[in-house]
């Protein structure tokens, strides 16, 4: 297995259907703002659920750091539409169905079935400055990326 995608590495690019439809790709996301990337299990499920919705509840402090958030899942567009609308997510959810993508960033699985959770947040440059892979501490990924993405933004890192 590939060792993943690590800090100090190039982002791999790719271009997925959000939750409107629309295809995303993520190299048109760079230059301006930092991007914070988050690979979860699955909608609806309790710790992807309390995941989006930290991202949610704290998505003006990324977005006034310079920061878009992105959550990509294996699940469908219209799971997405429905798990946005039912969280009332203001960011961009991207269905990577057969998981070709999360293969690409090797994202491991957790116990060889669960979809693992990891973040990255990658720079306006499109390089990957951190990443954080946690199953269950859900907190560390939302305050990790908002430190990294700070540091971006003043220029520090």
């Amino acid at each position: 297995m590939a060792r993943g995608v690590q800090a100090g590495d190039k982002a791999p690019d790719f271009s997925l259907p959000s939750q409107s439809g629309d295809q995303v790709r993520l190299s048109d996301r760079f230059g301006e703002r930092v991007v914070v990337l988050y690979f979860y299990p699955k909608d609806e499920t309790a710790g992807c659920t309390r995941e989006a919705c930290a991202f949610r509840d704290s998505y003006e402090v990324f977005a006034e750091a310079g920061a878009e958030v992105i959550g990509v899942s294996s699940d469908s567009v219209e799971s997405h539409a429905g798990f946005a609308g039912h969280h009332k997510l203001p960011f961009t959810l991207l269905s990577d169905a057969g998981g070709r993508i999360r293969k690409s960033y090797g994202v491991p699985a957790t116990l060889g079935l669960l979809p693992g959770r990891v973040t990255y947040v990658i720079d306006r440059a499109g390089v990957v400055r951190h990443v954080v892979n946690s199953q269950v501490h859900i907190g560390r990924h939302i305050n990790a990326a908002l430190a990294v993405v700070r540091e971006l933004q003043a220029g520090h890192a």
